[in-house]
């Protein structure tokens, strides 16, 4: 079943209209807690809560537009509620700013799994929207893997070492333009690797 066209404005604010409210409502909110299930909790799990469920909303809205969604969009929505949970069962600052850091680590630990067994799991979640060589998924995959462990290590340095302002809004804006960046990056490599998909 083909993917029903949405005008891409639409998209785009299902996609990352979540996030955005996050950072927005982070500056907003200057209480020390607010009440959830009857629960005073700290203000990061209470805006983590309701960026959750933002989250779903949208990612059901998109499915409801366009018919379908992503293995990344799937991959990203089942972490988020995952580790949102998390967020507002323990209701820790600490986890929260931890959380950047445990997934970082965790993807860079995944993929370099992959690459000890000679496989590319990038590949198997990018599947369609790149056609490239083995080699030069092997190659895209070990770049990843490394990408992911030093914004592993930058998320805990600036968590703890500037204020939560700062962290908040290099989390929101500065660690997703470094991925835009580093996939820029990548353009020589899935040129010179890229492959024509067969019919």
């Amino acid at each position: 079943m083909a993917e029903k066209q949405v005008p891409g404005w639409m998209k785009t604010a299902l996609e990352f209209g979540p996030v955005l409210g996050f950072f927005v409502a982070f500056f907003l909110l200057k209480g020390e807690s607010y009440v959830l299930f009857g629960h005073e909790v700290k203000t990061f799990t209470y805006i983590t809560f309701w960026f959750v469920i933002a989250m779903v909303i949208c990612m059901g809205a998109l499915w409801a537009l366009t018919g379908s969604l992503s293995r990344m969009q799937v991959m990203t929505l089942v972490l988020v509620v995952f580790m949102g949970g998390l967020t507002v069962v323990l209701d820790n600052d600490l986890f929260l700013k931890l959380k950047p850091t445990i997934l970082y680590a965790l993807f860079a630990g995944i993929l370099a799994i992959g690459l000890a067994r000679g496989q590319s799991y990038l590949a198997r979640l990018m599947e369609g929207l790149l056609p490239m060589s083995h080699e030069g998924w092997m190659i895209l995959t070990r770049r990843f893997a490394i990408f992911f462990a030093v914004l592993a290590v930058a998320n805990a340095v600036i968590a703890f070492s500037l204020s939560s302002g700062v962290w908040v809004t290099v989390k929101t804006f500065g660690l997703p333009a470094a991925l835009f960046v580093f996939m820029m990056a990548q353009y020589p490599l899935i040129e010179k690797y890229g492959t024509e998909k067969s019919e």
